[in-house]
């Protein structure tokens, strides 16, 4: 195993470097400029030279103010920016309504007008919607790069009703709309159409100091009843690239990048009514918690920023919904908290230069899942009859400095320091406290440059999670350290950048007791404990754990034909649990993907695109654990409705982790189809359907999803989207037990049952948004899951699908009401004494947010959160009666009031 991980880490290290020794004539400067340069966005001069094309901003003089009317003289004074050209849905076509847009500046901020004419304005659609809110509406967007590095970029735009959209640009295709500037922004429909005005303040933006300026710009324009797109310049739907695609904005002098310093302390107050034991010491039914905090942003340079929060408030932020996991892996829940959330672009790893990130089998590691930081408590409790142990680590303190340094080297570091988290535990009347989760620092550092107007790039990331332990009990339960550390970077291989080649390695690096390593090494992640592994074994004496992870890839983002071809691996030893997230080790994957799309409408279709793809991944004792072919297409009609279908076949293959830690099982082979489609989603009643079968040897799985929205006002949706899934397992697992005379499966006997599950669930949403500054959202969750298990079976014999079912086979016997089994009957086994795991689990999760923002940044959040759950041990499923117990279930309910004030200097 040490031989073929050399040799794999070397060939990696060869083809990265590989990536920065290509030939000199794909990678001149002159390429880079040429490759800018699109044919929407250039003029030839007289000496056939093509040069970008440049607008003119001008220097306010007189009064504006910022009402979306665009009465003031100022913006007549302005010089007027148009010739925007359709991307939809006739690329390269004159717009159908002209749009004029004029730039004034001052000392302090950027303003932005723009006329939007219509010849219908009683048709222009105008849709209400919290901030951010993907609405099918007329739309003015304005896209702006201030440090014209031709990669990143921030973007603010309004739609006609006056719904606000901020965010980010980076990878010079992607955008992100966690991030929320303050600025203000007034949209006005009028007799000649409708009016769009921006005051966009410095403070907001990140630019270097200059006597004089040149940022990328671009404008968008969205006339939602048509359809059509509009850009100043555009990407043509067979390329890519957006932002090294702007023109220049020109004529901005004599301003400064302000030193940003902004503080917004918080009050909340949270009433908390729970379902509760009799005689709970701990837990009467009610808790009252009022809190204090605040988050702070201060610009340490004009590229330099710092964010941070003491004490943070994550209340308002919307539950997880509940899943029944009965597989090993861990379930992934995405971040929701807005500390968090925002810049998160800049943590990326391993993802940049290319355009598609393709993974069959494969997902790559998440070097920093920031949900790791003020988790729930990991370590057990002493005995006891009553506990109350906190739901989550309390965050004292978090900071965050992102920006610019040395150049075009962009910069991200996030530190923070969580509490120690202690229990209250009553054993026999007796109160006592317990350390649940140690203090511990988290911090993460992320670095990255790119080259030739984003040519090439390289980067790092460096992670790291230490903690200090007052209770020496924890030290056998939980990581005393864990590290991580990776390099990535790409590069274009042609001049017109048409193929990239993208690539990550990393490593990692965890300590802790002999008793922690060892529990580390056979958990779900690892398995070193698989008796018929040659390349793993546990090592009782190690005291840390080490491992390698990477990936190559090839994409072409050009042209209407497209591939894209990758190959990774993830050691068995790898682990970036402690401040990341990754889904499994000791894999070996690759893929091709060949596609074909049509970007031209015909007489049927307006886009049109099909793609197949081979896969294969292996584990590092080369088992071919899953390989298979894939299919998909896709196509937009001209009625706007959408459909795609795609198809799957895996031949058999061979499973490590069917018995979790025991021998090798195979995988038989199996098949899949899908499909969905999708109405015009302009109109006020929109469907989605969507649905999946997949059938083979070791169980057929089914699911059906519809989703249904429907807008009333323009400031009212309501969405419904149930869900019914199906499956089937022939063995799902129940357990390992130990016998002497299992020698056919090396001492233990592999226990699984025949599981037929099914999962009704639907996500409930009603949005009612009052004016662009005051909402209400709802949201519920029900789910009503039933599994059956029956003919309990042992694993027969390794690198097999065949079983001793327990009353049938060799002699054994079952009992149905005791769930004792005796493998051999009046042989020499010991009877196993099983379990019933039929289930029937419901939930229902819901969120009510009202939220108002009074002033500019400053804050009203009233938030109620219930959540109720039953439980039974039965396999039925029985919608009327489970949603009947559901409704009867004790409900906890959680009332929040939250209030933050924005101050700025």
């Amino acid at each position: 195993m040490m031989r073929s991980l050399r040799d794999l880490t070397l060939l990696f290290c060869l083809l990265f470097l590989g990536m920065w020794s290509l030939p000199a004539w794909a990678q001149t400067q002159e390429a880079a400029n040429e490759a800018a340069l699109a044919s929407n966005n250039t003029e030839t001069t007289q000496a056939g030279t093509t040069t970008r094309r440049q607008v003119q901003a001008m220097r306010r003089e007189l009064a504006v103010s910022v009402d979306g009317r665009l009465d003031e003289p100022a913006w007549l004074q302005a010089p007027v920016i148009d010739g925007f050209k359709q991307r939809e849905p006739d690329e390269g076509a004159e717009p159908s309504e002209r749009t004029v847009v004029r730039i004034l500046y001052d000392d302090e901020a950027i303003f932005i007008g723009a006329r939007m004419y219509d010849a219908s304005p009683d048709s222009i659609i105008a849709r209400l919607g919290r901030r951010d809110a993907d609405l099918d509406a007329d739309l003015f967007g304005f896209f702006i790069d201030p440090y014209l590095d031709r990669r990143t970029g921030f973007y603010f735009a309004i739609n006609a009703a006056g719904t606000l959209m901020d965010g980010v640009l980076m990878n010079d295709d992607w955008d992100d709309d966690s991030w929320d500037g303050v600025w203000l922004g007034k949209a006005k429909i009028d007799d000649e159409g409708w009016t769009a005005e921006f005051r966009i303040p410095y403070s907001q933006l990140r630019f270097h100091k200059k006597d004089r300026y040149t940022w990328g710009i671009n404008f968008r324009r969205d006339i939602a009843r048509k359809n059509e797109q509009q850009y100043l310049v555009y990407t043509p739907r067979s390329e890519s690239g957006f932002v090294s695609r702007f023109v220049d904005l020109v004529g901005i002098d004599q301003i400064a990048p302000p030193r940003q310093l902004e503080i917004t302390p918080y009050v909340t107050t949270r009433a908390s009514f729970t379902d509760h034991a009799d005689g709970d010491p701990f837990n009467d039914g009610s808790t009252y918690t009022p809190d204090i905090g605040a988050d702070f942003k201060i610009g340490l340079t004009s590229n330099l920023t710092v964010n941070g929060t003491v004490n943070p408030d994550f209340g308002q932020v919307e539950v997880d919904p509940a899943v029944v996991n009965l597989s090993d892996f861990e379930t992934f829940f995405p971040e929701k908290r807005p500390f968090f959330i925002e810049g998160a672009q800049i943590f990326r790893f391993g993802r940049g230069g290319a355009n598609n990130n393709w993974g069959f089998n494969w997902g790559n590691p998440n070097f920093f899942y920031s949900r790791r930081i003020g988790r729930a408590p990991q370590g057990s409790l002493p005995d006891n009859d009553y506990a109350d142990s906190p739901d989550g680590t309390r965050i004292l303190g978090a900071a965050k400095l992102t920006g610019k340094v040395a150049g075009n080297w962009n910069v991200g570091t996030v530190q923070a320091l969580t509490g120690r988290a202690m229990a209250d535990y009553d054993l026999d009347g007796v109160q006592s406290k317990a350390e649940v989760e140690p203090r511990a620092y988290y911090g993460i550092l992320r670095a990255q440059r790119e080259f030739q107007e984003g040519r090439r790039a390289v980067g790092f990331i460096s992670t790291a999670a230490m903690r200090d332990f007052s209770d020496s009990r924890l030290r056998n339960e939980i990581n005393s350290d864990g590290f991580g550390f990776g390099v990535d970077g790409w590069t274009f291989l042609d001049k017109d950048k048409t193929w990239v080649v993208t690539g990550w390695m990393g490593a990692s690096h965890v300590r802790g007791t002999a008793e922690r390593i060892t529990a580390l090494q056979r958990n779900s992640q690892h398995y070193f404990q698989r008796p018929d592994a040659g390349h793993v074994s546990v090592d009782s004496s190690a005291t840390s754990l080490s491992g390698y992870a990477g990936r190559v890839m090839l994409n072409k983002q050009r042209g209407h034909f497209y591939t894209n071809a990758a190959i990774g691996f993830v050691t068995p030893g790898f682990d970036v649990n402690d401040l990341g997230f990754q889904w499994r080790n000791d894999v070996i994957n690759g893929h091709l993907v060949l596609g074909y799309r049509w970007t031209e409408p015909k007489s049927f279709y307006r886009r049109m695109s099909i793609y197949t793809a081979a896969f294969r991944s292996m584990d590092f004792d080369k088992n071919t654990t899953w390989t298979g072919l894939f299919g998909n297409g896709f196509i937009l009609f001209k009625n706007y409705y959408s459909f795609f279908g795609g198809w799957a076949y895996n031949p058999e293959t061979t499973s490590n982790r069917r018995t979790r830690g025991g021998p090798l099982t195979k995988n038989l082979p199996g098949w899949q189809v899908m499909g969905g489609i999708e109405t015009d989603s302009r109109k006020r009643w929109v469907f989605e359907v969507f649905g999946f079968s997949y059938r083979a040897g070791t169980g057929n799985d089914a699911n059906v999803e519809v989703s249904a929205t429907w807008k009333p006002a323009d400031n009212v949706s309501l969405s419904v989207g149930p869900e019914l899934s199906f499956n089937q397992a022939q063995a799902q697992w129940v357990g390992a037990y130990d016998d002497p005379t299992a020698t056919a499966t090396f001492g233990k006997r592999y226990v699984f049952g025949e599981l037929d599950q099914t999962t009704f669930s639907a996500n409930i949403r009603l949005n009612w948004t009052f004016t662009p500054l005051l909402s209400l959202q709802l949201f519920a969750q029900p789910l009503i899951s039933a599994g059956d298990y029956t003919n309990f079976k042992e694993l027969k014999q390794p690198k097999s699908f065949s079983f001793n079912v327990y009353g049938e086979d060799n002699g054994s016997t079952f009992d149905e009401e005791t769930f004792i089994a005796d493998p051999d009957g009046d042989g020499p086994a010991a009877p196993l004494e099983l379990y019933n795991p039929d289930f029937n689990f419901k939930s229902l999760r819901g969120t009510a947010v009202l939220r108002w923002e009074f002033r500019q940044g400053s804050t009203l959040y009233l938030v109620w959160t219930q959540t109720r759950d039953d439980f039974e041990e039965i396999g039925d499923f029985r919608f009327g009666r489970s949603f009947e117990n559901l409704l009867g279930a004790r409900a906890d309910n959680i009332f929040m009031l939250k209030f933050t004030y924005w101050l700025s200097r």
